[in-house]
């Protein structure tokens, strides 16, 4: 389909390195296809703007917008999916990990249908045995406790056709876990696979806090049984404590001279206590804070300038 318009968008984040490398595989990809490439510049601190900014003077084709500052990964994919004019939009990391070439494959997935395709991981090169790890507890843990299924070894390299973009455009909640949102309709939904290589250069921007938060984001944002299971653990610590109190009583009754007054089971017992509570107060304030930003209602980001958009 080359009378098809095919967006592809890069959000960046101090890539300067990365830029050239990328265009050099993306560019033979999409020239194939009416196609524009909008890069988001995340408030980089670097030249990545730019360099972006040299490369979109020779080729209209290649779009920038750049933040005012950090607004993080998922605005910037916003971003690039409002500004967006394709018939289908492709979002891809600068680093290189996900490789360009299977665009392709993606296309024609989208052709025969599909309003959705994943890029799956079939490998995953150049990361350590705790971040795999911690990324496949991850996804059971999401699709333990949201209602939603959450497509495993994604991320957020993927195809969406224009109908998927404009569901995300005309949401009403901000976009904090884009692929939850992407998952919740139920759009026919293909997969491609792919062996995900190291990272070109740089080093990697989601370090394990910001994996952590992202994580409770998309689990606060596609479930409320976090609520439902503080619920569960504050019957059992009651139930707990009534179990002890019986205990206590027949045991004094029965036995009065083996009864000793301790003070290691009112220790353990508060700290039961307390770190139930404490969980409590920490899941209902999560929610809490998603209705604070939600009320709000600040923009999703502030744009610096745009360039041949």
């Amino acid at each position: 389909m080359s009378d098809s318009l095919i967006t592809v968008v890069v959000p960046v984040y101090n890539e300067e390195q990365n830029i050239k490398p990328l265009l050099d595989r993306l560019l033979p990809v999409v020239k194939k296809y009416q196609y524009e490439v909008i890069f988001v510049d995340d408030g980089s601190t670097d030249k990545t703007a730019g360099v972006v900014k040299k490369y979109s003077a020779k080729n209209p084709a290649l779009k920038l917008i750049s933040f005012y500052r950090n607004f993080g990964h998922q605005m910037a994919l916003f971003a690039g999916y409002e500004s967006a004019t394709g018939s289908a939009i492709v979002t891809i990391d600068a680093d290189l990990q996900d490789p360009p070439e299977i665009i392709d494959e993606m296309v024609k997935k989208w052709q025969s249908g599909a309003k959705i395709v994943y890029a799956k991981r079939r490998e995953r090169q150049g990361e350590s045995f705790f971040k795999l790890g911690t990324a496949t507890f991850f996804y059971k843990l999401i699709n333990f406790l949201s209602d939603t299924p959450i497509p495993n070894e994604v991320g957020d390299f993927r195809l969406l056709d224009k109908t998927v973009v404009n569901y995300l455009k005309n949401l009403k909640e901000k976009p904090d876990f884009l692929r939850g949102l992407v998952a919740w309709p139920g759009f026919p939904t293909q997969y491609v696979f792919f062996k995900r290589d190291k990272r070109f250069s740089g080093d990697t921007h989601y370090g394990f806090f910001k994996m952590l938060n992202f994580a409770i984001e998309g689990i606060m944002s596609f479930s409320t049984k976090p609520l439902r299971l503080a619920t569960y653990f504050g019957f059992l610590s009651a139930g707990l404590g009534f179990i002890g109190l019986l205990y206590e009583v027949v045991k004094r009754i029965l036995y009065p001279e083996t009864f000793v007054t301790g003070w290691i089971g009112i220790f353990v017992a508060v700290m039961f206590l307390g770190g139930i509570q404490l969980m409590t107060i920490g899941i209902i304030g999560e929610y809490i804070g998603k209705i604070y930003k939600e009320i709000q209602n600040r923009p999703n980001y502030l744009i610096k300038e745009k360039i041949n958009l």
